[in-house]
């Protein structure tokens, strides 16, 4: 007959593990009531694992009844000291107990004892019954009752990895100790987990020794005289009272009234009817897959949607999500003309703008409860606008989670990512209100609030799996420790704006006018005749007909005039040179000096929007009006500079941007150690790489020429460059340029297997990643296609150095933000573009913001390698760079 086998579990031991295992992704377990679920999730997999393994014939859990113990009536301060046990934990213990019963397995406790008491009385009668026992728990003092039939499984590595323990693995641990002494090693060494106080200064090693020796406490204490006089001596003369208490307070209680009958214990499996409900309400989808049962999506008929006009208490829920429907998508201008929230089952709906006059709603907006929604930033601002509370914490952004899942998916709107998500119960924006027109009411009324109730199911149904998505893809820390907190950030800044003079804009027009006059001048008089400059079809005719310049490239309607064939031109004839100008005055007159004298707002600054989820790379990307691509190469650009300006006068413009990033981070990721060397010596790293790839010895024998064409091969090599790229911009042969790369990759060995890992990886696993698991798939990497296959070659190489930048610049500006705030600096944080950051100071305040910008941006992230930054400030933006 087969021999029966007993489960017996230390609930709360096993649960407590069970909830660190887990605790960095604490805010990532969450259900859609806004309750905890790391613990409760943990936990199942332990009871899995151990029910795979184990395969127990009858299984018991056992918790603690309470503080209060035979223990503590023995000893007042047993388990004293210990941390307060964190809410996060406690509200799931009830739902893990529900779980326990719903996995087909009793629960017991008993007043006055622990759950070491029951699981020693229970195995200790078990074992008289002729039944296999074993015991789970993270506490070792259950190792006393380790026998031949009674093994003991420790949790050592959260809940995953478990140490089986017979008497041979007690005697291996304790140094040849057997199970019924581990009683007597915490009466002499103590347990500071429990607050045992044991014997002074007798640790571990010591109490083996005496063990070995003695055997027991009470042989200790029947040897004690005979021991040569010592300080140990004399602690254990003085702690003798001690010693016997801590013995008996280490010993489990064999004998308790326990009122469970084992056979009652029997397992005869989970029930699947509670057990299925529960995975949905704790929204454990890897659960229900495993059944493979998939959680119906709910049809609208069956959700409870509500249009509101006046707004009460109870609707306003702690976890819920929060849709606000815009005409348009500068949330900056645009109206709002809807709010949408509730739960997946219950959606309140309004186009009442008394919602944000109600002071429910702007608590809940306040108090931090939890919320789900599509795109956090948009969410902050505009309700920003409109109400005078603003939203302070939100807890899943569907857009932001869908983008880092994968950069190639740029939906614009919640049905986007449904339709990726093949989630089919709502109709894009487009369906609803009409190809091209704004959001708002269509036709009919109902439509309009169906709609928006439909996007608030989309969030609740769309979260669990994005967010599990997340988790899978090892992005979760990127989300919600940077992605996430970054929106609130970025949503501050756009606030603020920067303020612009016009006269200074209004004074350069003029000028800028004034100049392209005298270039159009040069330019007729160089041609012969007046034309349209700006007609590629008439300039094309002058260049390559009238002047006879050698034609470079055909477009169907003519001759191409675009600037790489200009700038192959440039030195044949100085008409070239004077219309590449012209073109570049022209745009910085339209698009900068005019554009923004048309985007100032009524409060006298711009606000640009910041773009979080539209490169590959994860830098961002600002519009309406874009404030990066300013152009910084020619006078004319840098002066559009000097219309920003700090809105009180006695404050300052303060710049500050990293030195040469993505080449850092190349040293840090290819671990090269000349590359290193270098960064970490301080040296020039142009002219350092210029030494090593033309031989040259002394760093005074660096000419410009060559610092130049190194520093050309150095950012190459960041963005993958190939022989004919590097020749084009140094204007020398292929093979001049290939000679250039491979002494490169001769001197700089560690950044040739960095590529080549990298794009070999690229071929394995169709991505790339930077440092901070932020993704970029490359579904031409495989391609039959050279060019397709070499871009995303390229590609490859460069994702992960300039990723990883921009990822370092958000993590120091995270940083940046709370350090600023906890100093309660008036300065303000108002641009962000490429690598550098713009602040408007006080001038009294300067030199705390210089240091706090430099300690924070230099060590937001450890590499091999010091990260460096240039500050500068002035009365201007130009003046600060």
């Amino acid at each position: 007959m087969m021999k029966k086998k007993l489960l017996l579990i230390d609930g709360n031991s096993v649960a407590f593990r069970a909830f660190f295992a887990l605790h960095n992704s604490l805010e990532r377990f969450k259900n859609a009531n806004g309750l905890h679920t790391n613990a409760i999730y943990a936990f199942h997999n332990m009871f899995d694992n151990v029910m795979k393994k184990e395969e127990p014939t009858h299984v018991l859990v056992a918790f603690d009844a309470g503080k209060t113990t035979f223990r503590t009536e023995m000893y007042q301060e047993y388990k004293g000291g210990r941390s307060k046990t964190p809410s996060e934990f406690r509200e799931q213990l009830p739902y893990i107990r529900e779980l326990i019963h719903h996995l087909g397995v009793k629960t017991y406790e008993l007043a006055n004892y622990e759950a070491d008491d029951i699981i020693g009385t229970l195995a200790t009668k078990a074992n008289k019954e002729e039944y296999e026992v074993v015991i789970v728990s993270g506490d070792r003092d259950l190792l006393q009752l380790v026998s031949d039939d009674i093994t003991v499984d420790i949790t050592v590595k959260g809940v995953s990895e478990i140490e089986v323990y017979n008497p041979a693995k007690v005697a291996e641990r304790y140094d040849g100790l057997t199970p019924a002494q581990v009683v007597d090693l915490k009466g002499l060494a103590g347990d500071t987990s429990d607050n045992i106080p044991g014997v002074t200064k007798v640790g571990e090693k010591t109490a083996i020794k005496l063990l070995k020796e003695y055997e027991t406490v009470e042989g200790v204490y029947e040897h004690v005289d005979e021991m040569k006089k010592s300080k140990m001596k004399e602690n254990l003369i003085n702690d003798r009272d001690l010693a016997f208490l801590s013995k008996e307070l280490a010993t489990i209680n064999r004998q308790t009234p326990v009122e469970v009958e084992i056979d009652s214990l029997e397992y005869v499996g989970k029930d699947l009817d509670k057990l299925i409900p529960f995975y949905q309400e704790m929204n454990f989808k890897t659960f229900l897959d495993k059944l493979n049962i998939t959680e119906d999506v709910p049809d609208m008929e069956d959700i409870l949607f509500e249009v509101v006009r006046e707004f009460e208490a109870e609707m306003f829920a702690p976890e819920m999500a929060l849709y606000v429907e815009m005409l348009g998508e500068n949330y900056h201008t645009e109206e709002i003309v809807g709010v949408a929230w509730g739960t997946a089952k219950k959606i309140y709906v309004t186009d009442e703008l008394s919602l944000f006059e109600n002071q429910y709603f702007l608590d809940w907006l306040a108090d931090g409860a939890n919320k789900k929604v599509y795109d956090a930033k948009r969410t902050y601002v505009a309700l920003n606008r409109y109400a005078s509370q603003k939203l302070a914490k939100v807890h899943f952004d569907v857009l932001l989670a869908a983008y880092l899942l994968d950069t190639n998916d740029n939906a614009n709107d919640i049905a986007g990512v449904a339709r990726h998500y093949d989630y089919q119960e709502i109709q894009s924006d487009e369906a609803i209100y009409g190809k091209g027109a704004k959001r708002g009411l269509p036709a009919e009324e109902e439509t309009f609030y169906a709609h928006l109730a439909r996007k608030i199911q989309a969030i609740h149904w769309l979260s669990g799996r994005l967010d599990q998505d997340l988790a899978d893809k090892n992005q979760s820390e990127l989300f919600y420790k940077m992605e996430l907190p970054l929106s609130f950030i970025l949503g501050e800044m756009e606030i603020a704006g920067i303020t612009v003079d016009p006269t200074r804009l209004q004074r350069m027009k003029g000028e800028f006018s004034k100049r392209l006059q005298e270039i159009e001048k040069k330019i007729y008089a160089e041609a012969g005749e007046e034309f349209n400059i700006n007609s590629p079809k008439q300039l094309g005719v002058i260049l390559f007909e009238k002047m006879g310049l050698p034609v470079i490239k055909k477009t169907k309607t003519g001759y191409s005039t675009a600037v790489d064939v200009l700038e192959q031109l440039r030195e044949q004839a100085p008409i070239v040179d004077d219309i590449l100008n012209y073109r570049q005055i022209a745009k910085i007159q339209s698009t900068y000096v005019e554009g923004l004298l048309r985007v100032i707002a009524g409060d006298g600054k711009v606000h640009t929007r910041y773009v979080q989820t539209l490169t590959q790379t994860g830098r961002l990307s600002s519009v309406d009006p874009n404030l990066q691509n300013i152009p910084i190469r020619l006078e004319e650009g840098r002066k559009i500079r000097e219309a920003f300006v700090p809105r009180h006068k006695d404050w300052l413009i303060y710049s500050s941007d990293y030195s040469q990033i993505e080449l850092r981070v190349l040293a840090h990721i290819s671990n090269d150690e000349h590359l290193k060397a270098a960064f970490i010596e301080g040296q020039d790293i142009h002219a350092s790489t210029a030494m090593r790839v033309f031989g040259i010895e002394k760093a005074e024998d660096v000419t410009p020429n060559m610092r130049r064409q190194a520093k050309a091969v150095n950012f190459g090599i960041v963005y993958g460059i190939s022989d004919y790229g590097l020749s084009q911009n140094l204007g020398i042969t292929r093979k001049a340029a290939q000679q250039y790369i491979d002494t490169y990759f001769e001197k700089y060995p560690g950044v040739k297997t960095y590529m080549e890992d990298i794009v070999r990886d690229a071929k394995d696993q169709g991505f790339v990643e930077t440092l901070y698991h932020r993704r970029r798939y490359l579904p031409e990497i495989n391609s039959r296609n050279f060019n397709l296959r070499s871009f995303a070659e390229r590609t490859a190489i460069n994702t992960p150095i300039q990723g990883s930048a921009a990822d370092i610049l958000k993590i120091a500006m995270i940083d940046l933000a709370k350090r600023m705030k906890a100093a309660n600096l008036e300065a303000v944080m108002l641009l962000q573009v490429h690598d550098e950051l713009v602040f408007e100071v006080p001038e009294k305040e300067l030199e705390t913001l210089d240091k706090l910008v430099k300690d924070v941006m230099e060590n937001a992230v450890a590499l091999h390698v010091p990260l460096i930054t240039d500050s500068s400030w002035g009365p201007t933006w130009y003046e600060a760079k």
